[in-house]
């Protein structure tokens, strides 16, 4: 209660200052650096988000899916098979693939281009002022980054996607076309269309959002040889678990076999072809009961 009269306080007086961040390191699936505002200052990050979402997601494009209601990882999963059928016209041709990536997307995101941004479709003034609080209180280098630990984060990434999204349906106009943060992919029948995008892209993200493609993770391959998006490697009848995936499930099952933790990654095996990884789950977890 005193964090939120003080707030309300701060607010009312427009001297609301944000606070610094706790970090820690994870691992999941890579390591990442949290970086963790204090109750105060997240409480206001919530009063932001619920207000600011409504209005910020009705302008994003359909198939960007991260972080957004209705959407998610599994409904970009069944999109990404839904393309590949019609792209392939019910597996009769081949289907090519474009999978992208941008480098150190978080962390490369500019202050001044994300406010921007903000300031040009937000007239609050003082809305106005404490999105700017909250975006300049962390950078990873001069002017740039999120912190991942921020509910605001999610949200601006999302903002400051939105005018590739825009770019990639307008004025590319690629039909076949998912996003989720900064993982995307096109789908076409022409590689060679696939080849001729990759300057665009870089060229737009370079120029007016200063990310770039990560280099050893862009490439074009045909959806029957096995796509790798998302977690799971996708191939014409079926998605199986990347290996790594697999790896790290089965060794964190043996540090912590929880019922919580066992149902949460059968939920997420029930999304793709992973029979005889189930079969081995519920066996080891026999193991580990006895």
């Amino acid at each position: 209660m005193d964090n939120v009269l003080s707030l309300h306080n701060d607010l009312k007086n427009k001297s609301y200052r944000h606070g610094g961040y706790i970090s820690f390191n994870i691992s999941d699936p890579k390591p990442r650096i949290i970086h963790k505002a204090t109750v105060r200052d997240r409480l206001l990050h919530h009063a932001l988000y619920r207000k600011l979402y409504p209005f910020f997601d009705s302008t994003f494009v359909f198939d960007s899916y991260s972080c957004r209601d209705d959407k998610g990882i599994h409904k970009a999963l069944d999109r990404f098979k839904d393309f590949y059928y019609k792209v392939s016209q019910n597996n009769t041709r081949t289907a090519w693939v474009l999978k992208c990536d941008i480098r150190k997307f978080f962390a490369s995101m500019q202050h001044e281009k994300l406010l921007a941004v903000l300031t040009a479709r937000i007239p609050d003034v003082d809305i106005n002022d404490l999105l700017k609080e909250i975006v300049l209180s962390f950078e990873s280098t001069s002017y740039t980054g999120l912190p991942l630990g921020n509910l605001t984060s999610q949200l601006f990434a999302n903002v400051y996607m939105n005018d590739f999204d825009q770019f990639v349906k307008h004025r590319i106009k690629a039909k076949y076309y998912i996003r989720y943060a900064d993982d995307f992919v096109f789908l076409s029948e022409d590689k060679d269309y696939l080849q001729s995008l990759i300057p665009q892209l870089n060229q737009y993200l370079e120029s007016n959002l200063g990310l770039t493609m990560h280099p050893d993770k862009v490439y074009i391959k045909s959806f029957a040889s096995g796509v790798d998006f998302l977690g799971w490697v996708h191939y014409p009848d079926h998605r199986v678990l990347r290996t790594v995936s697999k790896r790290r499930m089965f060794n964190r099952l043996k540090s912590n076999s929880s019922k919580e933790r066992l149902n949460s990654y059968l939920g997420l095996l029930s999304h793709g072809n992973t029979r005889k990884i189930i079969s081995r789950v519920h066996a080891e977890q026999d193991i580990l009961s006895s």
